[in-house]
């Protein structure tokens, strides 16, 4: 059954065309991942389908009856008053209305004029039992422990709970939304990025409510560990055009490998015959000056020319950002600590910590959100200091760091000024380094602060060349980066001569990465050797 149709929708914002005749379906029992590189118009379609957007004339969208959607944008607007748990607890009015309901019910119970008449008795018991059902449904007396289970089960700490919204992280706010939606059950749920800043266990969790969930999905993510848990099917958006593909994203890598070799070959096909009759038809010219009798054929084999249905190119490999991560060797041990201490109040975050990093490693470092992941980031680049314990660097080694919230940018300063500041470089050589990050001459104008997530995130990527490091720090880098820009970033740490540590939940980045793995839990460090899916065999 078709839940959302899509057909033939053009959709243009001011100047630019986000996409023009765009077929697309969503069947009811689908889990759909949307897929594309930033800027190509997911988070677009998904506002054209709730509303917030309307197509071009002649394009249409069509819900069937009865069919209801939930939305979790990219930055949710909640009201900021509430705590977090009441916020999700008020994400189902209906729960609300029913507890109303049955008061209303025992009061009118409770009159003489009701229980004394047998008729409203029996109509106020009808309406009692009713609302009792609808209230067993929606988990009863439970349902509150229902929603701090969904909340804590998301990552959110039970130190938040109460806290009010305003207080909380855009990741924090973002789970909330979430369990509002879940706890609606809407009959399809559009998630965009919703594992941006989930820790593992939270992402864990959301991969078993997006494969339990009776109703379709979609999901936009740039995590390929996810979209091969959890979806059937895989929509790419690229270039104003949509393409579906049956199967995990690991099945959509072979089929449009093939399928692009296939295009290229009847491309390639093509191209000879075309080639072949217009040879032809130049001789025939040439000939008809000398005998009229090949005039007709002449005539012909330019109708024929003119009807072939010419097949475009395959784009073979669209564009892709022109990281460089040269590094250089420096010293050989790169990092050691010597018995760190870190306390935040009564809370220990390292308890008498131990560790080496030598030249040419690369860690990475997971634990649940809070456990002192960034923290000793902090304490490594000297932003803050340990109670007790030495952090030693190597003598001949430079730092680079990527911030997760992009907090080492300035947001006032454009982009074009931030790289010839780094660079120390002319207006000319900063817009051509630009130019390999992706950036267009208009977007290198811009503010810092107007950039989307991704494009920060590209932008730090490039700061961090021009820093010329050779110890890398990275905490989150492909949170906000689409599925080609990680691929390349994974492509250059693995030839970058330093060292690299990093923060990640992105487990298909960890796999692709890291040679070992540091937990951080409870204020104790772990080691265990190989990338994210040897930590998790090695977990039982």
């Amino acid at each position: 059954m078709i839940s959302i149709s899509v057909s033939n929708a053009s959709l243009v914002l001011g100047a630019k065309t986000i996409f023009r005749g765009l077929n697309w379906e969503i069947q009811h029992d689908q889990r759909i991942g949307l897929i594309g590189p930033n800027g190509a118009g997911k988070s677009s379609l998904f506002k054209l389908i709730m509303g917030e957007y309307a197509p071009e004339p002649g394009g249409t969208l069509t819900r069937a009856k009865g069919v209801t959607v939930g939305y979790l944008p990219q930055h949710p607007e909640l009201d900021l008053t509430q705590t977090a748990f009441d916020s999700a607890l008020a994400g189902n009015p209906r729960y609300a209305d029913i507890q109303l309901g049955l008061h209303a019910v025992e009061e009118r119970l409770g009159d003489p004029r009701v229980f004394g008449n047998s008729s409203a008795l029996e109509k106020a018991l009808a309406v009692q039992e009713k609302l009792l059902e609808e209230y067993a449904a929606l988990g009863g007396d439970s349902y509150p422990q229902r929603v701090r289970d969904l909340l804590l089960g998301l990552g959110l700490p039970e130190s938040d709970l109460q806290k009010k919204l305003a207080q909380l992280s855009g990741g924090q706010k973002k789970l909330v939304m979430l369990a509002r939606l879940i706890l609606l059950h809407p009959a399809v749920l559009m998630l965009d990025e919703p594992d941006n800043h989930l820790d593992l266990p939270g992402k864990s969790y959301l991969e078993r409510l997006i494969q339990e969930y009776p109703g379709a999905v979609v999901i936009i993510s740039h995590d390929r560990y996810l979209l091969d848990a959890v979806v059937t099917h895989i929509a790419e958006i690229e270039a104003g055009e949509l393409v579906t593909f049956p199967g995990t994203y690991t099945d959509y890598i072979l089929d449009k490998e093939l399928r692009l070799a296939r295009q290229e070959e009847l491309y390639q096909i093509q191209q000879r015959a075309i080639t072949r009759m217009e040879m032809a038809l130049k001789r025939y010219q040439v000939w008809v000056q000398l005998s009229d009798k090949f005039a007709s054929r002449v005539r012909a084999m330019q109708t024929r020319l003119e009807k072939v249905d010419r097949l475009n190119r395959p784009d073979l490999e669209r564009r892709r950002m022109g990281l460089e991560l040269n590094g250089w060797r420096g010293s050989n041990k790169v990092l050691e600590l010597r018995g760190v201490v870190k306390t935040f109040g009564p809370r220990i975050i390292l308890n008498g910590v131990d560790e080496i990093l030598w030249h040419g490693e690369r860690v990475g470092v997971v634990g649940p959100n809070g456990s002192g992941k960034s923290v000793l980031f902090r304490l490594i680049l000297g932003q803050e200091k340990p109670e007790a314990g030495e952090i030693v660097l190597g003598p001949s080694v430079r730092v680079g760091y990527y911030a997760q919230e992009h907090e080492t940018l300035d947001f006032e300063k454009t982009v074009l000024d931030t790289v010839r500041l780094a660079g120390n470089m002319s207006e000319s050589r900063a817009v051509a380094f630009l130019l390999r990050y992706l950036f267009t001459y208009q977007q290198s104008q811009q503010r810092v602060g107007d950039l989307s997530g991704g494009e920060r995130s590209r932008l730090q990527l490039a700061l961090l060349v021009l820093s010329g490091a050779n110890f890398l720090l990275l905490d989150e880098p492909t949170n906000n980066l689409d599925i080609a820009s990680a691929e390349v970033l994974e492509n250059v740490l693995a030839d970058f001569v330093g060292t690299v540590l990093v923060i990640s939940h992105d487990r298909y980045f960890l796999d692709r990465t890291v040679e070992r793995i540091l937990t951080i839990e409870r204020g104790r460090l772990e080691r265990h050797l190989g990338g994210y899916s040897d930590f998790l065999a090695s977990q039982g």
